[in-house]
């Protein structure tokens, strides 16, 4: 079943190329999936700055780029989570790409920031499966309600600013350098889908990568 084109558009910024050369894409298929090739995968894969879903020796990895205000990308969650229960072979990348403002901004923040003390998928699942943010407070009592510390994520907010900043720049990059027009977008093995996927799909995506059908 084709992927549903549900996307939360981003901010126009200029075109970024810093991974274009690495992330060349061609079209496979009348269902709209790109190619991302083997050197652009094996960049984004490699030290993506967050706690990976799913288990450390998966044979399919999914990168999800992802804004927690978008509410396409909420409604993309039911799916990546079964997907996760019924594959144990299957790990999912989370890359925070903030474009809806500044509180998308400060949220993504927060959740990096959460890593340093552990907490970063708790952090994640907390604030993308809860409302829409209006305000830096709101982001803060959702944490505090998934068990992440405040005064520790104030101290390392400020103690790994260049670290967090990098790690969003990076997304941003790859993002643009995938030519995505918003939010959620997908990277599935080296299969790139833009919108909402449903689970039929990001099954048959996986079962394509696994089976080296990619871009067939």
């Amino acid at each position: 079943m084709a992927s549903i084109k549900f996307v939360c558009w981003r901010v126009p910024l200029a075109v970024l190329s810093l991974l274009a050369g690495a992330l060349l894409c061609g079209a496979a298929g009348a269902q709209a999936v790109q190619l991302v090739t083997a050197e652009g995968q094996k960049q984004m894969l490699a030290n993506p700055g967050t706690d990976v879903a799913g288990p450390m020796n998966a044979d399919v990895s999914i990168v999800e780029y992802f804004d927690y205000n978008c509410p396409y990308c909420k409604k993309q969650v039911p799916a990546l989570k079964a997907l996760l229960a019924q594959d144990p072979k299957v790990a999912v990348i989370y890359k925070d790409w903030p474009i809806l403002g500044a509180v998308s901004v400060y949220a993504a923040s927060s959740a990096l920031a959460a890593g340093y003390q552990g907490k970063y998928l708790a952090a994640h699942d907390a604030l993308i499966s809860g409302p829409r943010l209006a305000k830096n407070e709101q982001v803060d009592a959702i944490l505090q309600g998934a068990g992440v510390n405040l005064d520790t994520l104030k101290k390392d907010r400020i103690a790994h600013a260049k670290e967090i900043s990098a790690v969003l720049v990076r997304n941003d990059e790859e993002a643009h350098a995938l030519n995505l027009e918003g939010t959620p977008g997908l990277v599935v093995g080296r299969q790139l889908v833009g919108g909402i996927s449903e689970l039929s799909y990001l099954t048959q995506l996986v079962d394509n990568s696994r089976h080296g059908r990619e871009g067939k």
